[in-house]
Protein backbone atom coordinates (compact mmCIF):
# COMPACT_ATOMS: atom_id res chain seq x y z
CA UNK A 1 0.00 0.00 0.00
CA UNK A 2 1.42 3.38 -0.99
CA UNK A 3 1.96 6.26 1.43
CA UNK A 4 -0.80 8.23 -0.30
CA UNK A 5 -3.32 5.43 0.19
CA UNK A 6 -2.30 5.05 3.84
CA UNK A 7 -2.88 8.78 4.45
CA UNK A 8 -6.25 8.70 2.68
CA UNK A 9 -7.30 5.70 4.78
CA UNK A 10 -6.27 7.48 8.00
CA UNK A 11 -8.22 10.57 7.03
CA UNK A 12 -11.27 8.47 6.17
CA UNK A 13 -11.10 6.61 9.49
CA UNK A 14 -10.67 9.89 11.39
CA UNK A 15 -13.78 11.38 9.84
CA UNK A 16 -15.72 8.13 10.39
CA UNK A 17 -14.85 8.24 14.10
CA UNK A 18 -15.75 11.92 14.18
CA UNK A 19 -19.21 11.21 12.78
CA UNK A 20 -19.74 8.40 15.33
CA UNK A 21 -18.71 10.64 18.24
CA UNK A 22 -21.00 13.43 17.06
CA UNK A 23 -23.96 11.02 16.76
CA UNK A 24 -23.33 9.76 20.30
CA UNK A 25 -23.53 13.37 21.63
CA UNK A 26 -25.90 14.79 19.01
CA UNK A 27 -27.98 17.04 21.27
CA UNK A 28 -24.92 18.40 23.05
CA UNK A 29 -23.22 19.01 19.66
CA UNK A 30 -26.25 20.82 18.25
CA UNK A 31 -26.34 23.16 21.24
CA UNK A 32 -22.61 23.82 20.89
CA UNK A 33 -22.80 24.69 17.19
CA UNK A 34 -25.78 26.99 17.60
CA UNK A 35 -23.46 30.00 17.33
CA UNK A 36 -22.06 28.78 14.00
CA UNK A 37 -25.57 28.07 12.70
CA UNK A 38 -26.76 31.58 13.52
CA UNK A 39 -23.55 33.21 12.26
CA UNK A 40 -23.54 31.34 8.96
CA UNK A 41 -27.28 31.92 8.47
CA UNK A 42 -26.78 35.66 8.99
CA UNK A 43 -23.81 35.63 6.61
CA UNK A 44 -25.73 33.76 3.89
CA UNK A 45 -28.69 36.12 4.27
CA UNK A 46 -26.54 39.27 4.09
CA UNK A 47 -24.42 38.09 1.14
CA UNK A 48 -27.45 36.85 -0.80
CA UNK A 49 -29.34 40.12 -0.30
CA UNK A 50 -26.27 42.18 -1.27
CA UNK A 51 -25.75 40.01 -4.37
CA UNK A 52 -29.41 40.59 -5.21
CA UNK A 53 -29.01 44.34 -4.74
CA UNK A 54 -25.94 44.35 -7.00
CA UNK A 55 -27.76 42.35 -9.68
CA UNK A 56 -30.76 44.72 -9.48
CA UNK A 57 -28.48 47.78 -9.74
CA UNK A 58 -26.69 46.35 -12.78
CA UNK A 59 -30.02 45.57 -14.44
CA UNK A 60 -31.20 49.12 -13.82
CA UNK A 61 -28.00 50.58 -15.28
CA UNK A 62 -28.30 48.28 -18.29
CA UNK A 63 -32.00 49.08 -18.83
CA UNK A 64 -31.66 52.86 -18.46
CA UNK A 65 -28.39 53.22 -20.33
CA UNK A 66 -26.69 51.06 -22.90
CA UNK A 67 -23.44 49.28 -22.11
CA UNK A 68 -22.69 49.61 -25.81
CA UNK A 69 -22.76 53.41 -25.70
CA UNK A 70 -19.76 55.76 -25.81
CA UNK A 71 -20.42 59.32 -24.63
CA UNK A 72 -18.42 62.29 -25.92
CA UNK A 73 -18.81 65.45 -23.86
CA UNK A 74 -17.11 68.80 -24.26
CA UNK A 75 -15.30 70.03 -21.16
CA UNK A 76 -16.14 73.75 -20.98
CA UNK A 77 -14.38 74.29 -17.64
CA UNK A 78 -10.93 73.64 -16.20
CA UNK A 79 -9.84 72.86 -12.66
CA UNK A 80 -7.64 75.51 -11.03
CA UNK A 81 -6.85 75.27 -7.30
CA UNK A 82 -9.88 73.04 -6.79
CA UNK A 83 -12.11 75.59 -8.53
CA UNK A 84 -13.99 75.11 -11.78
CA UNK A 85 -13.28 78.01 -14.15
CA UNK A 86 -14.90 78.61 -17.54
CA UNK A 87 -12.53 78.08 -20.47
CA UNK A 88 -12.15 80.98 -22.88
CA UNK A 89 -11.74 78.66 -25.86
CA UNK A 90 -12.47 74.99 -26.32
CA UNK A 91 -13.17 72.56 -29.15
CA UNK A 92 -16.63 71.14 -29.73
CA UNK A 93 -18.41 68.91 -32.25
CA UNK A 94 -21.02 70.13 -34.68
CA UNK A 95 -23.11 67.98 -37.02
CA UNK A 96 -20.60 67.82 -39.88
CA UNK A 97 -17.60 67.05 -37.66
CA UNK A 98 -19.51 64.36 -35.80
CA UNK A 99 -20.51 62.67 -39.07
CA UNK A 100 -16.84 62.60 -40.11
CA UNK A 101 -15.88 61.06 -36.75
CA UNK A 102 -18.55 58.36 -37.13
CA UNK A 103 -17.42 57.63 -40.70
CA UNK A 104 -13.82 57.12 -39.52
CA UNK A 105 -14.72 54.25 -37.17
CA UNK A 106 -13.73 50.73 -38.20
CA UNK A 107 -16.64 49.04 -36.42
CA UNK A 108 -20.34 49.73 -37.15
CA UNK A 109 -21.93 52.09 -34.63
CA UNK A 110 -25.05 54.22 -34.41
CA UNK A 111 -24.26 57.91 -34.02
CA UNK A 112 -26.47 60.60 -32.58
CA UNK A 113 -26.01 63.94 -30.88
CA UNK A 114 -28.18 66.26 -28.85
CA UNK A 115 -28.08 69.69 -27.23
CA UNK A 116 -30.73 71.70 -25.46
CA UNK A 117 -31.48 75.17 -24.16
CA UNK A 118 -34.42 76.83 -22.48
CA UNK A 119 -36.14 79.41 -24.63
CA UNK A 120 -39.40 81.23 -25.19
CA UNK A 121 -41.44 80.15 -28.22
CA UNK A 122 -44.64 81.41 -29.81
CA UNK A 123 -47.50 79.57 -31.53
CA UNK A 124 -48.10 81.81 -34.52
CA UNK A 125 -51.57 80.40 -35.30
CA UNK A 126 -53.10 81.40 -31.95
CA UNK A 127 -50.52 83.85 -30.60
CA UNK A 128 -49.78 81.77 -27.46
CA UNK A 129 -46.35 82.31 -25.93
CA UNK A 130 -44.71 79.71 -23.69
CA UNK A 131 -41.38 78.58 -22.31
CA UNK A 132 -39.93 75.31 -23.57
CA UNK A 133 -36.81 73.18 -23.57
CA UNK A 134 -35.61 73.35 -27.17
CA UNK A 135 -33.70 70.17 -28.03
CA UNK A 136 -31.52 69.99 -31.12
CA UNK A 137 -30.94 66.42 -32.29
CA UNK A 138 -30.18 64.23 -35.27
CA UNK A 139 -32.90 62.15 -36.92
CA UNK A 140 -32.47 59.33 -34.38
CA UNK A 141 -35.75 59.09 -32.51
CA UNK A 142 -35.48 59.72 -28.73
CA UNK A 143 -35.21 56.34 -26.91
CA UNK A 144 -38.00 55.01 -24.68
CA UNK A 145 -40.52 57.38 -26.31
CA UNK A 146 -43.51 56.66 -28.54
CA UNK A 147 -45.08 58.82 -31.24
CA UNK A 148 -48.74 59.62 -30.67
CA UNK A 149 -49.41 61.68 -33.80
CA UNK A 150 -47.46 62.52 -36.93
CA UNK A 151 -43.83 61.50 -37.40
CA UNK A 152 -40.31 62.47 -36.40
CA UNK A 153 -38.17 64.53 -38.77
CA UNK A 154 -35.82 62.66 -41.09
CA UNK A 155 -32.07 62.67 -41.81
CA UNK A 156 -32.79 64.71 -44.94
CA UNK A 157 -34.53 67.32 -42.78
CA UNK A 158 -31.40 67.53 -40.62
CA UNK A 159 -29.02 67.77 -43.61
CA UNK A 160 -31.19 70.37 -45.40
CA UNK A 161 -31.76 72.37 -42.19
CA UNK A 162 -35.52 72.05 -42.68
CA UNK A 163 -37.48 74.26 -40.34
CA UNK A 164 -39.57 71.54 -38.72
CA UNK A 165 -40.32 70.68 -35.10
CA UNK A 166 -41.55 67.79 -33.00
CA UNK A 167 -43.09 68.31 -29.56
CA UNK A 168 -43.87 66.27 -26.47
CA UNK A 169 -47.44 65.80 -25.24
CA UNK A 170 -47.13 68.43 -22.49
CA UNK A 171 -46.10 71.06 -25.04
CA UNK A 172 -49.13 70.24 -27.21
CA UNK A 173 -51.48 70.34 -24.21
CA UNK A 174 -50.24 73.75 -23.04
CA UNK A 175 -50.33 75.13 -26.57
CA UNK A 176 -53.71 73.82 -27.74
CA UNK A 177 -55.54 72.40 -24.70
CA UNK A 178 -55.80 68.92 -23.16
CA UNK A 179 -58.00 67.38 -25.84
CA UNK A 180 -56.58 69.20 -28.85
CA UNK A 181 -52.98 67.88 -29.07
CA UNK A 182 -53.46 66.64 -32.65
CA UNK A 183 -54.47 70.15 -33.77
CA UNK A 184 -50.90 71.35 -33.22
CA UNK A 185 -49.63 69.27 -36.16
CA UNK A 186 -49.13 71.54 -39.16
CA UNK A 187 -49.12 74.66 -36.99
CA UNK A 188 -46.15 77.03 -36.96
CA UNK A 189 -43.94 77.73 -33.94
CA UNK A 190 -41.70 80.77 -33.83
CA UNK A 191 -38.33 80.09 -32.22
CA UNK A 192 -35.94 83.04 -32.37
CA UNK A 193 -35.80 83.90 -36.10
CA UNK A 194 -37.14 80.55 -37.28
CA UNK A 195 -40.68 79.48 -38.21
CA UNK A 196 -40.98 75.78 -37.41
CA UNK A 197 -43.73 73.55 -38.81
CA UNK A 198 -44.89 70.92 -36.27
CA UNK A 199 -44.67 67.41 -37.77
CA UNK A 200 -45.43 65.19 -34.76
CA UNK A 201 -46.38 64.81 -31.12
CA UNK A 202 -45.12 62.32 -28.52
CA UNK A 203 -47.38 60.14 -26.41
CA UNK A 204 -48.09 61.38 -22.89
CA UNK A 205 -45.19 60.67 -20.55
CA UNK A 206 -43.75 61.88 -17.24
CA UNK A 207 -42.06 64.97 -18.68
CA UNK A 208 -42.33 67.98 -16.39
CA UNK A 209 -41.53 70.62 -18.99
CA UNK A 210 -42.67 71.33 -22.55
CA UNK A 211 -40.11 70.04 -25.07
CA UNK A 212 -39.56 71.08 -28.68
CA UNK A 213 -37.27 68.87 -30.82
CA UNK A 214 -35.65 70.46 -33.88
CA UNK A 215 -32.85 69.43 -36.29
CA UNK A 216 -29.53 70.17 -34.62
CA UNK A 217 -28.36 71.90 -37.79
CA UNK A 218 -30.76 74.76 -37.00
CA UNK A 219 -28.56 75.70 -34.04
CA UNK A 220 -25.91 78.30 -34.88
CA UNK A 221 -22.21 77.77 -34.14
CA UNK A 222 -22.48 80.30 -31.31
CA UNK A 223 -25.38 78.34 -29.77
CA UNK A 224 -23.49 75.04 -30.10
CA UNK A 225 -20.41 76.57 -28.50
CA UNK A 226 -22.48 77.91 -25.61
CA UNK A 227 -24.21 74.54 -25.14
CA UNK A 228 -21.92 71.88 -26.66
CA UNK A 229 -23.91 68.81 -27.71
CA UNK A 230 -23.65 65.42 -26.08
CA UNK A 231 -22.49 62.97 -28.74
CA UNK A 232 -23.18 59.26 -28.48
CA UNK A 233 -21.73 56.32 -30.39
CA UNK A 234 -23.53 53.03 -29.83
CA UNK A 235 -21.64 49.92 -30.92
CA UNK A 236 -23.39 46.92 -32.45
CA UNK A 237 -21.35 44.64 -30.18
CA UNK A 238 -20.30 45.37 -26.60
CA UNK A 239 -16.91 43.78 -27.36
CA UNK A 240 -16.12 46.67 -29.73
CA UNK A 241 -16.82 49.41 -27.18
CA UNK A 242 -13.26 49.86 -25.91
CA UNK A 243 -11.83 49.76 -29.45
CA UNK A 244 -14.33 52.38 -30.65
CA UNK A 245 -13.61 54.52 -27.60
CA UNK A 246 -9.90 54.51 -28.46
CA UNK A 247 -10.63 55.35 -32.11
CA UNK A 248 -12.88 58.26 -31.12
CA UNK A 249 -10.20 59.65 -28.78
CA UNK A 250 -7.55 59.35 -31.51
CA UNK A 251 -9.77 61.08 -34.09
CA UNK A 252 -10.58 63.95 -31.73
CA UNK A 253 -6.89 64.43 -30.92
CA UNK A 254 -5.87 64.35 -34.60
CA UNK A 255 -8.66 66.49 -36.09
CA UNK A 256 -9.58 68.98 -33.39
CA UNK A 257 -6.25 70.52 -32.42
CA UNK A 258 -6.16 72.19 -29.07
CA UNK A 259 -6.31 71.17 -25.45
CA UNK A 260 -6.57 67.38 -25.25
CA UNK A 261 -8.75 67.89 -22.16
CA UNK A 262 -11.48 69.54 -24.21
CA UNK A 263 -13.30 66.21 -24.54
CA UNK A 264 -14.34 63.55 -22.08
CA UNK A 265 -14.92 60.18 -23.75
CA UNK A 266 -16.59 57.72 -21.39
CA UNK A 267 -18.64 54.52 -21.32
CA UNK A 268 -21.21 53.11 -18.92
CA UNK A 269 -18.82 50.30 -18.06
CA UNK A 270 -17.25 52.69 -15.56
CA UNK A 271 -20.63 53.06 -13.83
CA UNK A 272 -21.01 49.30 -13.58
CA UNK A 273 -17.49 48.92 -12.15
CA UNK A 274 -18.09 51.77 -9.69
CA UNK A 275 -21.31 50.13 -8.49
CA UNK A 276 -19.51 46.78 -8.18
CA UNK A 277 -16.76 48.37 -6.04
CA UNK A 278 -19.37 49.95 -3.79
CA UNK A 279 -21.19 46.66 -3.28
CA UNK A 280 -17.89 44.85 -2.68
CA UNK A 281 -17.03 47.33 0.10
CA UNK A 282 -20.51 46.90 1.58
CA UNK A 283 -20.16 43.12 1.31
CA UNK A 284 -16.81 43.12 3.14
CA UNK A 285 -17.99 45.45 5.93
CA UNK A 286 -21.21 43.51 6.55
CA UNK A 287 -19.33 40.21 6.31
CA UNK A 288 -16.89 41.31 9.01
CA UNK A 289 -19.71 42.44 11.28
CA UNK A 290 -21.69 39.24 10.84
CA UNK A 291 -18.47 37.22 11.10
CA UNK A 292 -18.37 37.98 14.84
CA UNK A 293 -21.21 35.46 15.27
CA UNK A 294 -19.15 32.84 13.46
CA UNK A 295 -16.23 33.46 15.86
CA UNK A 296 -18.59 32.99 18.80
CA UNK A 297 -19.72 29.74 17.20
CA UNK A 298 -16.09 28.66 16.89
CA UNK A 299 -15.67 29.11 20.64
CA UNK A 300 -18.61 26.73 21.07
CA UNK A 301 -16.84 24.16 18.89
CA UNK A 302 -13.71 24.49 21.02
CA UNK A 303 -15.79 24.02 24.14
CA UNK A 304 -17.44 20.80 22.96
CA UNK A 305 -14.09 19.38 21.90
CA UNK A 306 -12.42 20.21 25.22
CA UNK A 307 -15.26 18.41 27.00
CA UNK A 308 -14.82 15.52 24.59
CA UNK A 309 -11.08 15.33 25.40
CA UNK A 310 -11.87 15.19 29.13
CA UNK A 311 -14.55 12.52 28.69
CA UNK A 312 -12.38 10.39 26.42
CA UNK A 313 -9.08 10.64 28.29
CA UNK A 314 -8.92 6.89 28.97
CA UNK A 315 -9.80 6.09 25.35
CA UNK A 316 -6.98 8.33 24.18
CA UNK A 317 -4.57 6.71 26.65
CA UNK A 318 -5.49 3.20 25.47
CA UNK A 319 -5.09 4.15 21.82
CA UNK A 320 -1.67 5.69 22.44
CA UNK A 321 -0.62 2.65 24.50
CA UNK A 322 -1.59 0.44 21.55
CA UNK A 323 0.64 2.38 19.18
CA UNK A 324 -1.37 5.39 18.06
CA UNK A 325 0.91 8.33 17.34
CA UNK A 326 0.42 11.96 18.28
CA UNK A 327 -0.47 12.88 14.72
CA UNK A 328 -3.18 10.17 14.66
CA UNK A 329 -4.87 11.65 17.76
CA UNK A 330 -4.37 15.16 16.39
CA UNK A 331 -5.93 14.19 13.04
CA UNK A 332 -8.90 12.52 14.75
CA UNK A 333 -9.83 15.60 16.80
CA UNK A 334 -9.22 18.00 13.91
CA UNK A 335 -11.47 15.82 11.77
CA UNK A 336 -14.13 15.99 14.49
CA UNK A 337 -13.75 19.77 14.70
CA UNK A 338 -14.07 20.25 10.94
CA UNK A 339 -17.04 17.86 10.82
CA UNK A 340 -18.83 19.77 13.57
CA UNK A 341 -18.13 23.08 11.78
CA UNK A 342 -19.37 21.69 8.46
CA UNK A 343 -22.54 20.45 10.14
CA UNK A 344 -23.15 23.87 11.69
CA UNK A 345 -22.39 25.61 8.40
CA UNK A 346 -24.76 23.33 6.48
CA UNK A 347 -27.58 24.00 8.94
CA UNK A 348 -26.76 27.72 8.84
CA UNK A 349 -26.81 27.68 5.05
CA UNK A 350 -30.26 26.11 5.00
CA UNK A 351 -31.52 28.54 7.64
CA UNK A 352 -30.03 31.50 5.71
CA UNK A 353 -31.77 30.49 2.48
CA UNK A 354 -35.09 30.17 4.33
CA UNK A 355 -34.50 33.59 5.91
CA UNK A 356 -33.94 35.24 2.51
CA UNK A 357 -37.08 33.61 1.14
CA UNK A 358 -38.99 35.22 4.01
CA UNK A 359 -37.25 38.63 3.82
CA UNK A 360 -37.46 39.22 0.05
CA UNK A 361 -41.30 39.53 -0.07
CA UNK A 362 -41.11 42.06 2.76
CA UNK A 363 -38.51 44.13 0.87
CA UNK A 364 -40.58 43.96 -2.33
CA UNK A 365 -43.70 45.08 -0.45
CA UNK A 366 -41.96 47.99 1.27
CA UNK A 367 -39.78 49.21 -1.60
CA UNK A 368 -42.13 48.26 -4.46
CA UNK A 369 -39.27 47.03 -6.66
CA UNK A 370 -38.78 43.68 -8.49
CA UNK A 371 -36.01 42.65 -6.10
CA UNK A 372 -34.77 39.08 -5.73
CA UNK A 373 -31.99 37.59 -3.59
CA UNK A 374 -29.14 36.10 -5.60
CA UNK A 375 -27.39 32.88 -4.63
CA UNK A 376 -23.94 32.72 -6.20
CA UNK A 377 -21.29 30.02 -6.16
CA UNK A 378 -19.01 32.52 -4.37
CA UNK A 379 -21.35 32.58 -1.36
CA UNK A 380 -21.32 28.79 -1.04
CA UNK A 381 -17.54 28.67 -1.44
CA UNK A 382 -17.13 31.33 1.27
CA UNK A 383 -19.33 29.31 3.64
CA UNK A 384 -17.32 26.13 2.95
CA UNK A 385 -14.00 27.87 3.52
CA UNK A 386 -15.28 29.47 6.74
CA UNK A 387 -16.41 26.06 8.03
CA UNK A 388 -12.99 24.51 7.42
CA UNK A 389 -11.10 27.50 8.87
CA UNK A 390 -13.27 27.58 12.01
CA UNK A 391 -12.87 23.83 12.43
CA UNK A 392 -9.08 23.96 12.10
CA UNK A 393 -8.50 27.15 14.12
CA UNK A 394 -10.77 26.32 17.03
CA UNK A 395 -10.07 22.61 16.95
CA UNK A 396 -6.28 22.88 17.01
CA UNK A 397 -5.95 23.55 20.75
CA UNK A 398 -8.22 20.67 21.91
CA UNK A 399 -6.57 18.33 19.36
CA UNK A 400 -3.09 19.33 20.49
CA UNK A 401 -4.07 18.86 24.12
CA UNK A 402 -5.40 15.37 23.36
CA UNK A 403 -2.30 14.44 21.35
CA UNK A 404 0.03 15.47 24.20
CA UNK A 405 -1.67 13.30 26.83
CA UNK A 406 0.66 10.81 28.49
CA UNK A 407 -0.83 7.31 27.95
CA UNK A 408 0.03 6.08 31.46
CA UNK A 409 -1.42 9.15 33.16
CA UNK A 410 -4.48 9.03 30.89
CA UNK A 411 -5.23 5.37 31.79
CA UNK A 412 -4.75 6.05 35.54
CA UNK A 413 -7.53 8.66 35.44
CA UNK A 414 -10.12 5.91 35.12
Amino acid sequence: MTLKNIMLKKIYLSFSLAVQNIRSRLFHTLLSILGIVIGVAALVTVLSLIDGMEKYAQEQITNTTSLKAIFIRTETTRLVNNLRLKKETYAYLDHEKFKKLAAALTHPAKAYMQTKQASEVKILDNGATMGASVIGSMASFPPNMHIAHGEFYTADDVNRQSQVGFVNHLFAEQAMGEDAATQLIGKTIAYKDKALKVVGVLEQDESRAPELFIPITLFSQEELKENPPLCVLEADNVEHVQDLKGQAESWLKANLAGDTNDFNVATNEARVKQAARGFMLFRVVMGLIVGISVVVGGVGVMNVLLISVTERTVEIGVRKAMGAKKKDILLQFLAESVTVSLLGSLLGLMLGILATLAIVPIIKALADVPFQAAYTIDTFLIISVIAIIVGVVFGTYPATRAAKLDPVEAIRRE
